[in-house]
Order: structure tokens, then C-alpha cells, then sequence
């Protein structure tokens, strides 16, 4: 039974993603819709959804543990909590792409004790909450994920234990030093929604 739904946001993508996603139809309830920019492909994909929870993910990763998505929904119902992430993994990187992903880990884990932080790589989210808050910026070109989740109270988020694998394209279209720049800027104008928004962020999204 094809209860799980599967919802993909496509922007014009020439990877087969959507092809590759259709194959597996006789398990899960596989539907494309619009996307864009990330903000906006996420909010289409949150407004179709009719589930409690809704999961994001980029079209790249690739789940470390089989169960990761089934013990993350548990931890959502037991500490009734409003947003779960976990650490990303880079096989195919470098000595720089794995510090920098393991940088990010820390933050995020860290993140749990001031303002939570998590990556769009994997989200999962409580609806009623997502759709309380507003969703996502859809006029951001990057940083979507860091200004909503920075929104969910520390007790209400977590970091659980597996994690995914990620590529280090962003790496190798920008460079490790331009994106650690980027994202200390990200820290230093969070409270400033149009900066997310400015044409300077184009190259990040490309990459995205």
C-alpha cells in the first residue's frame, strides 16, 4: 500500500531527477510540482502535504541509516518537538569538505542551546508549526532553512544521531573559502531578511 507520499519540487531539473523519483511509484505516492527558488519549491511541497510531519530533503543526499527517518518521527511524538535535523557527511569530499561539514554539525548540535539551526538537507518539520511561522522566505535566494528554523524554541528542536550523505558541489562551483564566508555573514544579518533576498546571493543559489 502506497501510503507514504513522495513530493517533488522541480525547477527545470536535467539530472532525470524526476524520471529516477516516477520508478518508484508502486511504493510511494510520487507527485511533481512547482518549484524555483528553494524557499518557494519547499512552500509548494509543504502546502500539498496532508501529513502531521512533512521532511525535507535536497535531491542530492542519501540516507546514512535506514531507520533514520522512522526514529526521527518517533522523537518528534515523544518530546513533542517542532523540527528534528541530523549530521551531514561528505564520502566523495575532501580533507576541507569534511571539516567544513563537520563544522556545520557542531553548529548545529550546538545551535540547540541559543537559536536552533538546521540545514534544508534534512528537515523534518511539525505542519501546524512550519505553517504557524510562515513557512519559508520564498524571496530568499540562500539561507531559507537558517531564518526559519531560528524561529523554533530550543526545547522544541534536536539533532539526532545516523545522518546524511551530502556532495560538495557548493564547494567546488564556489570555493571553500567564499562559502565559509557566506555563511559567517548569514550569522552576522540574521535579523535581516532582505539581505537573504539581494542579487550577491545569485551564485549560491546556482549552486544550490
Amino acid at each position: 500500500m502506497r501510503s507514504t507520499s513522495l513530493l517533488i519540487a522541480d525547477a527545470g531539473s536535467t539530472d532525470r531527477t524526476v524520471e529516477i523519483a516516477r520508478q518508484f511509484g508502486r511504493w510511494l505516492q510520487v507527485r511533481v510540482i512547482a518549484g524555483g527558488l528553494p524557499g518557494v519549491g519547499r512552500n509548494n511541497g509543504a502546502r500539498a502535504a496532508a501529513s502531521r510531519y512533512v521532511l525535507f530533503l535536497d535531491a542530492d543526499v542519501e540516507l546514512a541509516d535506514c531507520t533514520l527517518v522512522r526514529r526521527a518521527i518517533e522523537l518528534m511524538k515523544e518530546k513533542a518537538l517542532h523540527c528534528v535535523t541530523t549530521d551531514i557527511f561528505c564520502r566523495e569530499g575532501g580533507v576541507k569538505d569534511q571539516l567544513l561539514y563537520s563544522c556545520n554539525n557542531l553548529v548545529q548540535r550546538l545551535s540547540r542551546f541559543h537559536k536552533p539551526f538546521a540545514t534544508g538537507m534534512f528537515m523534518l518539520v511539525d505542519k501546524n508549526q512550519f505553517d504557524a511561522l510562515g513557512g519559508f522566505d520564498d524571496q530568499a535566494l540562500y539561507a531559507e532553512d537558517y531564518q526559519l528554523t531560528r524561529q523554533i524554541a530550543r526545547r522544541r528542536f534536536r539533532t539526532i544521531r545516523g545522518g546524511i550523505y551530502s556532495s560538495n558541489r557548493r564547494f567546488r562551483k564556489m570555493g571553500h573559502a567564499r562559502v565559509v564566508r557566506l555563511f559567517l555573514a548569514t550569522a552576522l544579518h540574521s535579523r535581516r531578511p532582505e539581505y537573504f533576498r539581494g542579487e550577491a546571493h545569485r551564485a549560491y543559489w546556482q549552486a544550490y
